[in-house]
């Protein structure tokens, strides 16, 4: 819970690599957007096609509406208002349907688009070093994968069918204007560089507003995500209020954040309203003292006062979608964070080609550290001969699972180096390397779906025959056949209508399918019974015949027949040996073997 607390507090690792509240370069993100949007290059042109002729029709129907109103309405011709008026009304529905074409059209180059980035985001996440994840929340992680993408998608779907049609009203517009009357034209243009000024003025405020309200919406996420996972703990220590009460608070932060955006954002729309009515008014007054003195016809009145209000809903719009793009732009800084993480554990140019591993394996002068100043690992050296099964013992926090997780490349090392087979580990490419060990960790996880996909995990090809081998010497057949549709029984996310135990042995049964040339056990008996534990011990133990196989176990007694035994405290080797020859130095491993035996008594 300690995570999740300080998850609000912002003393933890997730929210200290939070999106940082200044602001950045915008421009930069904008031409990013930009490169993924243009792959679909065919479709927005066919929206600018749709645009222009729309834009077109948009502009005629006013220019139509004042000429009806001077040559057919007032001279009192019925037949001629009827045949222009069903012309109008023909330009209008044209209008309307090529609107729902370019957005139609739009909206879909903006999703594909966005399924893209999306899959270019996971993607970059199933690469990056496990290093990454420690440093972040998951829920963090997810908000950038659903809310910051969707929050990049409604402006895309927007923004080019608005900045072109925007611009071709724009120009049109004031093209017709001056054609109308040169004088109402410019009383109309009087009031656009309050627009800019008043749009210009909000934007500046929002878009730090926008980053804030990004963040903190990563952060509820994150803390969600923990509590649900961590319900058991929450309910086992009764800290339902507390929990409660955090959440009103990083809720609160959301809100307030989400306020200040919004209240900003909130005044463009009032603001370019009142703007936009007083141009109309501007025109009325204009206009009417025009024509007392026959200057204008009330039919170019008709039509400016169209056209003002189509020529400042552009202006308008480019206002909201510059905002709107203050949210899009606030979410995609935070989804290119993650594509710009540097791909820490790389594989070699000239990595060795694909082979069976005999399993030698060396740690040599090998030290390695989270943080910088900080060793867990301290000159850690031994050698592991083909087919030996080395045990490591120790402290909780000695250094163990770091040292398995140093084989498995997880990390790389900080100083010295590791040898497979007399090559160094960053000399086989990261498929090879995670293809021939093998791992059961200590917390098992396993995904929604069935009992036999699950086990199938361990290698994707296998037969059902091969699956329920594998079941079998992992002694999870016999439980296997009691579950209501035995292996095609389905398991809820993470296993949870599994017992502990029995989704440890699901787990140890998907490392035996794999059929690795290593083999990794990393408190792997931890969670089932003694009786359980004497079957999964003789299945193991075939299992572990003719391969490396290292064992990290609290239960001393698993590893007595170790070929070899590290004892490891405070990151460093302190005794090794096998059984016997430790209990004969009367050292570290004696005392744990005693404080061990008289704890099973």
């Amino acid at each position: 819970m300690n995570r999740l607390q300080e998850s609000l507090t912002g003393r933890g690792s997730g929210r200290s690599r939070g999106p940082a509240a200044k602001a950045k370069n915008q421009k930069a993100t904008i031409k990013r957007i930009w490169s993924y949007l243009k792959k679909q290059r065919l479709s927005i042109n066919f929206v600018i096609i749709l645009v222009l002729i729309t834009s077109v029709l948009n502009i005629l129907g006013p220019l139509m509406i004042g000429v009806i109103i001077d040559n057919y309405i007032l001279p009192l011709d019925i037949e001629g208002t009827i045949r222009m008026g069903m012309l109008l009304a023909a330009i209008f529905i044209a209008s309307s349907l090529l609107t729902w074409l370019q957005t139609f059209v739009m909206i879909r180059a903006s999703l594909k688009t966005i399924q893209n980035l999306r899959i270019e985001l996971f993607e970059k996440m199933q690469s990056l070093p496990i290093s990454f994840f420690d440093q972040k929340q998951q829920g963090d992680l997810m908000s950038r994968m659903t809310n910051d993408i969707d929050n990049l998608n409604f402006a895309l779907s927007q923004s080019v069918i608005q900045i072109v049609s925007s611009v071709l009203s724009l120009v049109g517009t004031a093209i017709a204007m001056v054609y109308l009357n040169w004088i109402l034209a410019i009383v109309t243009l009087l009031v656009v560089p309050l627009i800019v000024w008043a749009t210009k003025q909000v934007v500046k405020r929002s878009s730090m507003n926008y980053r804030n309200r990004q963040r903190d919406l990563g952060n509820l996420n994150g803390f969600i995500e923990e509590t649900i996972s961590n319900s058991e703990v929450v309910t086992l220590f009764g800290k339902e209020q507390q929990t409660i009460q955090q959440f009103k608070e990083a809720n609160e932060k959301l809100r307030y954040s989400a306020m200040q955006s919004e209240i900003v954002s909130g005044l463009l729309g009032p603001t370019n309203n009142f703007i936009n009515n007083l141009g109309s008014g501007l025109i009325v007054g204009v206009g009417a003292i025009m024509a007392t003195n026959s200057l204008v016809t009330v039919g170019v009145i008709t039509s400016f006062l169209t056209y003002a209000r189509q020529f400042f809903r552009p202006i308008n719009q480019l206002s909201n979608l510059l905002n709107t793009f203050q949210s899009a732009i606030a979410g995609a800084e935070r989804v290119f964070e993650v594509l710009d993480e540097r791909i820490e554990l790389m594989d070699s140019p000239h990595s060795l080609p694909r082979r069976s591993l005999e399993g030698n394996v060396e740690f040599r002068n090998v030290s390695f550290y989270y943080v910088k100043d900080k060793p867990v690992l301290k000159n850690i050296s031994f050698q592991a001969n083909a087919g030996e099964i080395v045990a490591l013992v120790g402290p909780t926090g000695s250094g163990k699972t770091t040292i398995v997780q140093l084989l498995s490349r997880f990390y790389d090392v900080t100083e010295g180096e590791i040898l497979i087979d007399g090559e160094n580990i960053q000399s086989y490419s990261m498929e090879h390397l995670r293809d021939s060990i093998g791992v059961v960790l200590q917390d098992t996880y396993l995904f929604s779906g069935t009992v036999r996909e699950n086990i199938r995990y361990g290698k994707l090809d296998a037969t059902d025959e091969e699956v329920e081998m594998a079941a079998k010497i992992a002694y999870a057949h016999s439980f296997i056949k009691y579950l209501p549709e035995q292996y095609d029984t389905l398991l809820e996310s993470g296993g949870k209508n599994l017992s502990q135990g029995q989704r440890q042995l699901i787990a140890i049964a998907r490392a035996i399918l794999k059929d690795p040339d290593i083999l990794i056990l990393d408190e792997a008996t931890s969670s089932v019974d003694t009786m359980t534990e004497v079957h999964i011990q003789k299945g193991l133990n075939n299992l572990m015949q003719g391969r490396t196989s290292f064992v990290i176990a609290h239960r001393l007694k698993t590893i007595e027949n170790a070929d070899r035994i590290l004892v490891i405290k405070d990151g460093e080797i302190i005794e090794q040996g096998n059984h016997n020859s430790l209990m004969s130095l009367d050292g570290f491993y004696a005392q744990l073997q005693k404080q061990y035996h008289q704890a099973e008594i």
